[in-house]
């Protein structure tokens, strides 16, 4: 028996667009003489629906596009996930296809509830296994969650005894270290069945989550024979057969340049999520063109060079807005990497008009030049250019805050965080250095100025302003916001580990405080296991403190 893992780019709710691609997708897999084509997780309707799935013709209109692929099987078997509806309920769902009808559905029994799912919203769970033999082989479905947790899968399949191969359509989102995760799982399921297990996860950016494919098939002893590309569509293809001693046999028939032996570097995975992210969220959304702001300083230098790679350098223009408060140095450090990116450049000052709001507000008694206030002002006027563009020219802002800002508020509302996309919400401080880097090593040439790199942070709103006048060193910052916000731990377990209590203090108080911002700016890529938004959701109004 030859199986096909088609992972491919779904988009939410275009289920005519969707249902066309896996048809074009079948027909290459059924010339590479695929008997069971395999597609990811809800890939007729892509995934998470959402509140879509509220909507009956939106479940509806996934059976009729699963009955359109049924036309579509002939002899070889296709295996899809959809919503299905019974009337009344909704399911996450598989459909076996084969000669022109459904010929099962396994409906998924463990619903994940946790960081970004939310599937206890919407679906029921099921309570059947459906096993398939095909060519004398039996095949178990599965979908997803319900491959992670092995006492249940054990009370599922307790009346199936030698079973030959475990197929698992997933939808598993990206962050830093997760592949590790998912094939320990696999590996562990494997050897706990004592079968093969063949693997297809979903690809492609679906607003803050990035789904980075993949796919893969394990064999009996938990070993990765062969793994589909990363960030990349891609069909992967293995002979699954019985040996003598009645055991499977997986032998892969075109093993994919990602070799699951070699581990990505975090840089180079984490960059090239950061790229299918803004990539998706720009096309998906109907724009081919972005602007970014540039300051001279290393995020809107890191937001441009990824905009670059992810939509050409013809789609992307650079805007710097100097006022007096920035040096020569940043100016021009602005004007050489957009000539290093080759991108539309325009230089617009805003001093004028800097002066014009300044002379207005100055007839409202207590207004003064010495305050945040004024300084605010500036990332206001510089948001509002940025957005009357975006309007002229139907171009989409980039914001270029990181994770370390957003977490303690260090950004002016309507001002910098102003923007259709935030790329680097989810990276923190440190790591926007190390992927600076890593972008001029992966183009061998000085992209991102080393000056930008070697500059201590400024956001230039007053005379001889640095960041650290209002936070700590970086890398002190990030290590207490990753102790608070991704590991969850209290003010004394960060004072414990050797933080000083008025810092780890002020750090917590800010990041409590900020909730606000958060919640009113733009979407951005989740790359680490706790991204704001979509994994952190607390409350704005707030009085508990750890």
């Amino acid at each position: 028996m030859r199986i096909a893992l088609v992972q491919f780019d779904a988009s939410v709710g275009d289920i005519k667009g969707n249902t066309a691609k896996i048809q074009r997708l079948c027909g290459k897999a059924f010339e590479l003489g695929a008997d069971v084509v395999v597609f990811p997780e809800m890939a007729v309707c892509g995934y998470p629906p959402e509140d879509l799935l509220l909507k009956k013709q939106f479940l509806n209109d996934n059976r009729l596009a699963v009955e359109q692929l049924a036309g579509c099987s002939f002899e070889t078997t296709i295996v899809v996930g959809f919503a299905e509806t019974d009337g009344e309920q909704c399911f996450n769902s598989a459909a076996v296809l084969k000669k022109g009808e459904i010929k099962k559905i396994y409906r998924k029994t463990l619903l994940p509830n946790y960081g970004v799912f939310d599937e206890q919203r919407y679906f029921k769970p099921g309570n059947e296994p459906v096993v398939v033999e095909i060519k004398g082989i039996k095949v178990i479905l599965t979908i997803c969650e319900d491959i992670w947790q092995l006492e249940w899968l054990d009370e599922l399949l307790k009346d199936y005894s030698n079973n030959d191969i475990i197929l698992n359509i997933s939808a598993s989102p990206f962050h830093t270290g997760k592949i590790k995760q998912r094939q320990l799982i696999l590996k562990r399921c494997a050897k706990h069945f004592n079968c093969a297990i063949a693997y297809c996860n979903l690809v492609g950016g679906q607003d803050e989550l990035v789904f980075d494919g993949r796919s893969m098939f394990v064999d009996s002893s938990g070993r990765v024979l062969c793994q589909a590309k990363a960030f990349e569509e891609d069909l992967l293809l293995a002979n699954i057969s019985i040996d003598p001693s009645k055991k499977v046999r997986v032998e892969a028939v075109n093993p994919s340049d990602s070799s699951p032996s070699t581990p990505w570097d975090v840089e180079a995975e984490v960059y090239n999520a950061l790229l299918l992210g803004t990539r998706d969220y720009i096309r998906k959304n109907g724009f081919s063109k972005v602007i970014v702001g540039l300051s001279g300083g290393i995020d809107s230098s890191l937001t441009a060079a990824i905009a670059v790679d992810a939509l050409g350098a013809g789609n992307v223009v650079g805007v710097t807005m100097p006022s007096k408060f920035n040096s020569s140095e940043t100016i021009g450090d602005a004007k050489k990497l957009a000539d290093n990116l080759g991108i539309e450049f325009h230089t617009i000052p805003i001093g004028a008009v800097l002066d014009t709001f300044d002379k207005s507000l100055g007839d409202v008694r207590g207004w003064t030049k010495d305050g945040t206030a004024f300084e605010n002002l500036q990332a206001r006027i510089r948001g509002c250019i940025l957005m009357s563009l975006s309007n002229q020219f139907s171009n989409m802002v980039l914001t270029t805050g990181n994770k370390s800002e957003t977490a303690v508020g260090y950004s002016t509302l309507y001002g910098d965080t102003a923007g259709g996309f935030a790329v680097l919400k989810d990276v923190p401080k440190t790591m926007v250095y190390e992927l600076a880097e890593y972008v001029n090593k992966k183009h061998q040439l000085e992209v991102i100025p080393v000056s930008v790199m070697e500059r201590q942070p400024t956001a230039e709103l007053k005379e001889n302003q640095k960041d650290t006048d209002t936070l700590p060193e970086y890398d002190v910052l990030d290590e207490i916001l990753k102790g608070y916000i991704e590991q969850e731990k209290s003010l004394s377990q960060i004072m414990n580990e050797g933080t000083p209590e008025n810092v780890a203090k002020q750090v917590i108080s800010m990041v409590d405080r900020n909730e606000y911002k958060r919640r009113q700016s733009p979407p951005g890529i989740k790359i680490t296991p706790k991204a704001f938004g979509r994994d952190r959701r607390m409350p704005v109004t707030n009085h508990y403190t750890s």
